[in-house]
């Protein structure tokens, strides 16, 4: 806006000496200076109403660019002199005209125009021709040099700010990065610390409870006696072992949870990794349907998506180990319209899904996923089973999805 504002300023100067110019040679009585002083007053009535909008917009630029043309050419026809108009109408052609090549060709016609209406205004002169031909050729010449080198400067900045902006884009994707590794390796940090602490020793509570049941079945042999198998002591004891194997199957989960994600194979691959591994914990059976390639290091879905499915998944599954006690459990993965999903269904004894939501594992998981601008659906009737469905943006493209597998105990997929 403010260069814009220096040319409005230099065009009014050069419009002012020019009507100085035709008014001061009228008063002399030399040259046709009414047709000059219409020429000029064309050209201010243009520039006003296309040529300080033609810096912004290229079809009314190239509009004024005709008019200077042709008013130039009245004026130094009508009066030699007026031939000064170029040091303002040669830059506008640089301005007005944004493609070098249409510049160039403006600066040429306008030179030729102006050199034959000062020939024509200096017909009367033995060296008219030759004086209006050296004339314009100096000035085609300067403006071209001088067009060339400021537009190549021009090019120099904006490769140089375009330079500077991938390099700020590169540093904050760096940043980014070393911020997400401090992420990773803390948690890291904590899933050791949790399995060396809390696992190791909810495990010696089991064993513990299992040895107190040996035990006391070795002291007290009768089954009907005070200390046997059904005496409050050793109904304790089954307590305080369920107890702590439900803390240690929940202290793992959180292990898992936290552990850093491997997506090495693709989300197929870990999806059925951390399924078999559910499985062999639980005893429930998990399948998992994906499109067959999109295991393979060729998928191109984001990896945060693929992360975030991932934890989507654990949760799903933590709740189910948790609070479904079903026999079966299927995830299935698809893409659909730029869009990819994860759903996890279960059999198990559901919930009411229209009562809000008292635990945090389901709310974290829609916050988790509104944050990639996703959404979360959870289906659910008591004694139903419940279907828990994640979708995300996906730029990769995925395959068909395969064909549906059964939920029921023993399949994999």
């Amino acid at each position: 806006m403010n260069s814009n504002r220096w040319w409005h300023t230099l065009f009014a100067a050069t419009m002012a000496v020019l009507t100085t110019i035709a008014l001061s040679n009228l008063i002399q009585g030399r040259g046709d200076e009414i047709r000059a002083l219409a020429a000029v007053a064309l050209l201010v009535v243009a520039y006003v109403t296309l040529g300080r909008r033609g810096f912004s917009d290229e079809r009314l630029g190239r509009g004024f660019a005709v008019v200077l043309v042709l008013c130039s050419g009245v004026a130094v026809s009508a009066d030699a002199s007026m031939a000064i108009i170029q040091c303002i109408a040669m830059p506008l052609m640089w301005i007005l005209l944004p493609r070098i090549r249409d510049a160039v060709i403006g600066n040429a016609v306008l030179a030729l125009v102006i050199g034959a209406a000062m020939s024509w205004s200096l017909r009367r002169e033995s060296d008219g021709v030759v004086q209006s031909i050296l004339t314009e050729a100096l000035s085609f010449a300067g403006s071209l040099a001088l067009g060339l080198w400021i537009s190549r400067i021009a090019e120099l900045s904006e490769e140089r700010a375009r330079l500077l902006d991938e390099l700020r884009a590169a540093e904050a994707q760096v940043e980014a990065l070393g911020r997400q590794a401090g992420i990773t390796s803390e948690r890291e940090r904590w899933a050791r610390d949790i399995h060396d602490t809390i696992a190791q020793s909810l495990t010696g509570l089991v064993m513990l409870g299992q040895r107190a049941q040996r035990e006391l079945a070795a002291a007290a042999p009768r089954p009907s006696g005070p200390s046997g198998p059904s005496s409050p002591l050793s109904v304790t004891l089954h307590l305080l072992e369920d107890t702590a194997r439900e803390a240690l199957a929940e202290t793992r989960s959180l292990v898992a949870a936290t552990a850093p994600v491997d997506l090495g194979a693709g989300i197929t691959a870990a999806l059925e990794r951390f399924g078999a591994r559910f499985e062999r914990e639980t005893g429930v059976a998990v399948g998992v349907v994906a499109p067959p390639d999109s295991g393979h290091a060729e998928h191109r879905s984001p990896r945060d998506s693929d992360v975030v499915l991932l934890r989507c998944a654990q949760e799903a599954l933590a709740n189910v180990r948790k609070h479904s006690a079903a026999s079966a459990v299927e995830m299935r993965l698809t893409e659909t319209a730029g869009h990819v999903s994860l759903t996890i269904r279960d059999d198990g004894r559901g919930f009411d899904a229209a009562q809000p939501l008292s635990g945090f594992g389901l709310n974290g998981m829609r916050e988790r996923v509104s944050l990639v601008g996703g959404h979360v659906e959870i289906e659910s009737l008591v004694g139903d089973g419940t279907i828990v469905s994640v979708t995300l943006p996906d730029v990769g493209e995925v395959p068909a999805s395969g064909r549906p597998t059964p939920l029921r105990a023993g399949v994999t997929a």
